[in-house]
């Protein structure tokens, strides 16, 4: 499960070339997520589906956001 957070991982390779796709979706989120101090993780079952929980702090608790007025540019 870990592999599907790296950049141009697709699982299924045959039904990747059907539906498109590069394999950046989930390496952007992760990196996205990082970058805000948050984590993304992923509970999958085989054949049943998967789950991805995004945490992220409180923007108050973002150092990125520390001084700033939410909603301006930074």
């Amino acid at each position: 499960q870990g592999r599907i957070f790296e950049r141009f991982f697709r699982v299924d390779q045959a039904r990747a070339r059907d539906t498109g796709g590069t394999g950046l979706g989930l390496s952007i989120v992760k990196h996205v997520v990082q970058n805000h101090g948050g984590d993304v993780r992923v509970w999958s079952r085989p054949g049943r589906g998967s789950t991805f929980t995004i945490r992220l702090p409180e923007a108050s608790q973002t150092p990125a956001l520390a001084g700033t007025d939410i909603g301006e540019p930074t």
